[in-house]
């Protein structure tokens, strides 16, 4: 079975319905999903900045993190090593946040879907 790890932008653009949404459904169906802990509140952060800029949406926004970090995907949570995110970050020039991503996806040989172009342009250098 496929196995992949899931990060905070192409959790987004599934939960709110964005572009690039169609791509990250195909490459998560019939995957076992797996997700750093810290998702969960990057997801949360995505909600309260949208919800101060966009007030009318709130009920959307809290409905749909809910049902991306509690329901819908299935995600299998891990907590991730800190220090050897620290340490993918300063290989690859990304943030701690983002290296979490990198490394569970390699701590558990499972792929990474992301739409995030520093993670990408990270791994297609061949950083970690």
């Amino acid at each position: 079975m496929k196995r992949v790890v899931v990060d905070a932008s192409a959790l987004a653009a599934l939960a709110f319905l964005e572009p690039g949404r169609d791509a990250i459904g195909q490459s998560l169906d019939g995957a076992t999903v797996f997700a750093p802990s810290l998702l969960k509140y990057e997801m949360a952060n995505i909600v309260v900045t949208r919800m101060r800029r966009q007030p009318a949406e709130t009920q959307f926004l809290l409905e749909a993190l809910h049902r991306a970090v509690h329901e819908d995907w299935g995600i299998a949570w891990h907590d991730v090593d800190a220090t050897e995110a620290a340490l993918v970050a300063r290989t690859t020039g990304l943030t701690a946040y983002d290296a979490s991503y990198v490394w569970l996806a390699g701590y558990l040989g499972a792929d990474l879907v992301t739409l995030d172009k520093k993670i990408i342009a990270a791994t297609e250098r061949g950083d970690i």
